[in-house]
């Protein structure tokens, strides 16, 4: 399987493109019109960045949304970068050319997904209390996030998803790396990506105008609002 491959050519490589997330899940909700009113599509965003763009998304064509927590794997010198992923119900995902290139320990992996893992579970206390995940066997599966840099997260949210057997798997972002396009391709149905960028540096940040790390309150707030 290779996904089909969405973009807005026009935003190939440009940066700058988007005012803000809501302004980026409104312009991705274009792209998906065909699922207007689709009682059996969900969209399923990653907080914290992925939630008003997943809720922009969702509102405009007027599909339930919900959200899935999914976490980097924080290299211990550099907690701004990954080497994987974990998802709620605690798939891991490794970038293991980067574990080679970093010389990580056994130990030092170990600790860092322990501590993402309790990051896990505190966010899915904050952000589903005791809600249970939706059933998404034979659904239309949208997962949303605000951009991919290196894809892990995204790539270990889809791996859960399949295993819940639905109909079609779709990854809808406003910017990602080519990188980042390339390794989720294989794993999923069809990638909505309006602005992709090549080169050997990518910061999702640099595809907006307005940009700001949310608080869990922030987050909060949207998920009242769907």
């Amino acid at each position: 399987m290779f996904a089909k491959i969405i973009e807005n050519p026009a935003y190939r490589e440009r940066v700058k493109v988007f005012w803000d997330r809501l302004q980026a899940g409104q312009l991705l909700a274009k792209k998906l019109q065909e699922y207007t009113g689709d009682g059996n599509a969900i969209v399923l965003a990653v907080p914290a960045g992925g939630v008003p763009v997943g809720y922009a998304l969702a509102k405009e064509i007027a599909v339930q949304m919900d959200v899935v927590v999914v976490r980097k794997i924080q290299i211990p010198w550099n907690t701004e970068a990954g080497f994987g992923a974990i998802t709620w119900d605690e798939k891991i995902v490794l970038n293991q050319v980067l574990v080679e290139q970093l010389k990580l320990t056994e130990e030092e992996i170990k600790t860092a997904v322990l501590i993402t893992k309790k990051n896990i579970q505190q966010r899915l206390r904050m952000f589903r209390g005791d809600k249970q995940m939706p059933h998404l066997t034979n659904k239309i599966v949208v997962l949303v996030d605000d951009g991919l840099a290196s894809g892990f997260t995204m790539l270990a949210a889809a791996r859960s998803v399949k295993q819940r057997a639905p109909k079609k798997v779709i990854v809808a972002v406003p910017t990602a790396s080519l990188g980042a396009i390339e390794l989720i391709a294989p794993e999923v149905d069809e990638i909505v990506c309006l602005n992709i960028r090549s080169g050997l540096s990518f910061a999702v940040a640099d595809a907006y105008e307005n940009w700001y790390d949310l608080t869990d309150e922030e987050v909060t707030n949207i998920l009242k609002k769907k």
